[in-house]
């Protein structure tokens, strides 16, 4: 007993004379632990982010380059062509564009469920169901193409640019099918992850373009005709690089090969669809009505020509959060399918700041050098002038995109797009045109009042209602409804195994 005793009182009296230092260690050791199981977290859910984001930047600026490619080439020809060339594209084939790819985005929310679920053979059901559906769609929408040119005068068009942008269209029918088969083929691909064939075929397509830009437009003389069917010829490009690497082998667990059991399901894929379409519609044809609006103010030239610089560098810039936009989607898609709602959410976290600090980036570049960027597109002391007025708006536009197209990544993987679309309705549409007539028409404001009325009006009251939704978010609750979901499609399917 003595010795027990001894033994006892040996080990209480060190314990006791270093209990503050040592409970202080260990409440040291135990943060140092949590940082750097939270900062490894964050490094590896950084790289699956990476690992979409960054072949989806690259095949992004790719197809934005092809358009601006094929618009330098027409204006080598004549202002006149440039003119046709440019309103095809931005009118005519940017509604379409905008519509056929929010429909393909559907594919995000079912593909990357079913992805992160294991049910891989749906992947390739899923893309059947998004050809067939936005294959019809574009017949539907063929009218827009056949009739381009009445359509263009009813907008003010004058009638010599309105005929020669409804020639250009007419060319331009191949590429508005080819939408219907790259779109989800991309996400298709982008839902398991093999991104880095998207980049590679992307810059396959560019290469080709610009070769057979100068052939066409030099070689052949095929002239502003010949400006249009490159863009058809490289887009094609484009599918067809695509679907060869999936039908030959690149994805055997994900596509094997045509299904009927594509024909099923198709109302429910319909409505999914169509609400994906208008989500991503209502965002783009939101700077349109800026840039429209902006061009019926007096004396609007300068004010048009400097908006138009502000819009060209946030199109470019739009490309990295518009490759979060997809890539926060997936991530989120893949972890909710899995049935893992933390995931989601820490993945949505990741996806927020990183963005977040890019636009901050981005934000100060602007801000630091609002005097000198106008000088790339202009050296028009008026312009300039404009431009320098404007940059605080496209700094502060940059910030909110770094937000806002991340969030509405998290409501697509999530399969929340007909929300988000009544709510861009509401706050583009019912609160921010209305704010930004006011802001430029009633109190004479010009466009400063139109760009801060519709950002501030708009888009920033649509970024804090997805940040409060998404920061209420059940995201275990949300990962039983995808494993609902998935049930339910694969049961349609038939091919429960």
């Amino acid at each position: 007993m003595s010795s027990s005793g001894a033994v006892v009182e040996d080990v209480k009296v060190p314990l006791l004379s270093n209990l503050p230092s040592t409970v202080g260690l260990n409440d040291g050791q135990d943060h140092d632990h949590q940082d750097q199981k939270f900062a490894r977290r964050f490094w590896i859910e950084s790289k699956k982010l990476w690992h979409i984001v960054g072949p989806a930047i690259f095949s992004r600026l790719t197809s934005y380059s092809m358009l601006v490619i094929t618009q330098a080439f027409a204006g080598h020809l004549g202002d006149y062509e440039l003119a046709g060339i440019s309103i095809a594209n931005n009118v005519i084939v940017g509604f379409d564009f905008g519509l056929l790819l929010g429909m393909a985005s559907a594919l995000e929310t079912l593909c990357g469920q079913a992805f992160g679920a294991k049910k891989y053979y749906m992947l390739g059901v899923y893309m059947q169901r998004s050809w067939i559906v936005l294959f019809l769609c574009c017949i539907l929408l063929l009218p827009l193409y056949l009739f381009a040119s009445p359509f263009l005068k009813l907008l003010g068009q004058t009638t010599e640019v309105a005929e020669l942008s409804g020639l250009v269209t007419m060319w331009m029918i191949p590429l508005h099918f080819s939408f219907a088969f790259q779109f989800p083929l991309q996400r298709f691909l982008q839902s398991q992850l093999k991104t880095g064939v998207i980049a590679w075929v992307s810059l396959m397509a560019l290469v080709v373009h610009v070769f057979v830009s100068w052939l066409f437009v030099y070689k052949f003389q095929l002239g502003v005709v010949g400006t249009a069917a490159t863009l058809n010829f490289s887009w094609w490009v484009l599918v067809f690089g695509l679907l060869g690497y999936v039908l030959c082998g690149g994805c055997p667990h994900t596509w094997t090969g045509f299904s009927i059991e594509a024909f099923s399901g198709l109302w429910e894929f319909v409505k999914l669809s169509v609400a994906s379409g208008v989500m991503l519609c209502l965002e783009t044809w939101y700077y349109r009505i800026l840039i429209l609006m902006t061009g019926n103010l007096p004396n609007a030239e300068i004010a048009v020509d400097a908006l138009s610089i502000c819009m060209t560098i946030n199109g470019w810039e739009m490309m990295i959060p518009l490759a979060f936009f997809a890539a926060t989607g997936v991530r989120v898609a893949n972890e909710l399918g899995a049935g893992n709602g933390k995931g989601a959410k820490f993945a949505t976290t990741v996806a927020v700041l990183t963005s977040v600090v890019i636009g901050l980036f981005f934000w100060l570049l602007i801000m630091f050098f609002h005097n000198e960027f106008a000088l790339i597109f202009s050296s028009s002391k008026p312009v300039l002038e404009a431009v320098n007025k404007l940059s605080i708006l496209l700094a502060f536009t940059i910030l909110l995109n770094s937000i806002q197209p991340v969030l509405s990544g998290v409501a697509v993987g999530s399969g929340w797009q007909s929300y988000v679309a009544y709510i861009n309705l509401g706050c583009y549409y019912l609160i921010g045109v209305p704010l930004g007539f006011f802001m430029g028409w009633v109190f004479h404001q010009g466009v400063m009042g139109i760009w801060a009325g519709m950002i501030f009006g708009g888009t920033a009251i649509q970024t804090l209602i997805l940040a409060i939704i998404t920061i209420r978010c059940d995201w275990e609750k949300e990962a039983e409804k995808a494993s609902m979901h998935i049930k339910k499609w694969a049961a349609e399917t038939k091919l429960e195994h």
